[in-house]
C-alpha cells in the first residue's frame, strides 16, 4: 500500500511539473465595462504574447498559432465584442474602442505587460492604435498583413470601394434579419454579424484615419509580414494590388527604427496557416528582442 502511494506521488509531482514547464492552459470571461470578453490563457514567460485576429476570426482560428507560441512565452487570445464566447459591445466597432477594450481585457484579467501585440489583418489595425495609445504597455509588435492605409482611406484602387461597401451592406442585412428572428443562437449571429459590419464599415472611416494619424512607433521592436501571393478574386488587377498591398506594408515597418519587413512569398492573406514556422520565428524574434532591452 505505501508504495502504491509513493508512486501516486511521484506521478503526481511528474505531472505537476510537466504543466508547470508548459503553463497550462484557462478560459474565462472577463468583464470590461457593460460586457464581457472571452480570454484564453496559454503558457506561462514574458512577455506575454497578446494575439488580435483578423475581421471574423476569433480564438478558434488563431488557435494553432497560440499553441506554437505558447512553448515558449505566455500567449492571450481573445474574442472580441460580438464574436464567439464574448458578449456583443457597443457600437460602433472602430479600432480605438477596440484597442481600449483589449487593455481592459488585460488590466482587469491581471495579466502583466508590457506586451507583444500581434495583429492579423483588421487586428494589425487594432495593434497600431493599441501601441499608439498604450505605449508604456507594448514591448513590441509583429503585425501580419494589415491592409494599407491608402487603400482604406480611399487614395489607391478606388475601383475596389464599391466591393468593401458591398461586403458591409450584405453584413449588416443578415444581421438584421437575424436579430428578428427568435431563436436565441440566431439572435447571437446576429450580433457577430452587426459586430463585423460595424468593423468593415469603420475599417474604412475611423479606424483607417486613426492609425494613419499615428507618426511612428517610438523605439519599439516592430515586424511587419507580406503575404507575396496575389488574391484572385481581385481579378486582372490582382498582381497589381497584391505588389502595391506589399509595398504599403513594407513603408509600414519604417515607423520604427527598430523595424523588420518580412516577405513570404508563398503565403496568402492569411500567413500564420500558410506559413506558421516562419511567423512562429518572427514573433520569437521580437519577444527576444523585447527581453534583450529589459
Amino acid at each position: 500500500m505505501a508504495g502504491k502511494r509513493i508512486g501516486v506521488l511521484i506521478a503526481a509531482c511528474l505531472l505537476a511539473a510537466a504543466c508547470g514547464r508548459g503553463g497550462g492552459t484557462s478560459e474565462r470571461l472577463i468583464d470590461v465595462g457593460g460586457h464581457r470578453l472571452f480570454l484564453r490563457d496559454a503558457g506561462k514567460g514574458s512577455p506575454v504574447v497578446v494575439i488580435d485576429a483578423g475581421i471574423g476570426d476569433g480564438v478558434d482560428k488563431v488557435r494553432p498559432l497560440q499553441e506554437r507560441l505558447a512553448r515558449e512565452t505566455r500567449v492571450i487570445a481573445y474574442d472580441r465584442a460580438g464574436y464567439g464566447r464574448s458578449q456583443a459591445g457597443p457600437l460602433p466597432r472602430d479600432a480605438g474602442r477596440e484597442a481600449g477594450e483589449l487593455r481592459a481585457l488585460l488590466e482587469r484579467g491581471g495579466i502583466p505587460g508590457p506586451f507583444v501585440v500581434v495583429g492579423h489583418s483588421l487586428g494589425g489595425l487594432n495593434a497600431q492604435l493599441f501601441a499608439a495609445r498604450f505605449p508604456g504597455d507594448v514591448a513590441g509588435l509583429v503585425l501580419l498583413d494589415p491592409p494599407p492605409l491608402s487603400f482604406l482611406l480611399g487614395r489607391e484602387y478606388q475601383e475596389f470601394a464599391a466591393l468593401a461597401e458591398r461586403m458591409t451592406s450584405e453584413w449588416q442585412r443578415a444581421a438584421d434579419a437575424a436579430r428578428g428572428a427568435g431563436e436565441p443562437e440566431m439572435r447571437a449571429k446576429a450580433a457577430f454579424l452587426a459586430a463585423i459590419a460595424s468593423e468593415h464599415r469603420e475599417m474604412f472611416a475611423a479606424s483607417a484615419q486613426a492609425a494613419a494619424a499615428i507618426p511612428g512607433f517610438g523605439d519599439v521592436p516592430l515586424t511587419v509580414m507580406a503575404a507575396g501571393r496575389a488574391n484572385p478574386a481581385f481579378g486582372p488587377a490582382a498582381g497589381g494590388y497584391q505588389r502595391y498591398w506589399i509595398e504599403q506594408n513594407r513603408l509600414l515597418a519604417a515607423k520604427s527604427p527598430h523595424g523588420r519587413f518580412v516577405l513570404v512569398p508563398d503565403s496568402s492573406h492569411y500567413l500564420y496557416l500558410d506559413a506558421p514556422a516562419a511567423v512562429e520565428q518572427a514573433v520569437f524574434s521580437v519577444v527576444r528582442r523585447a527581453r534583450e532591452r529589459r
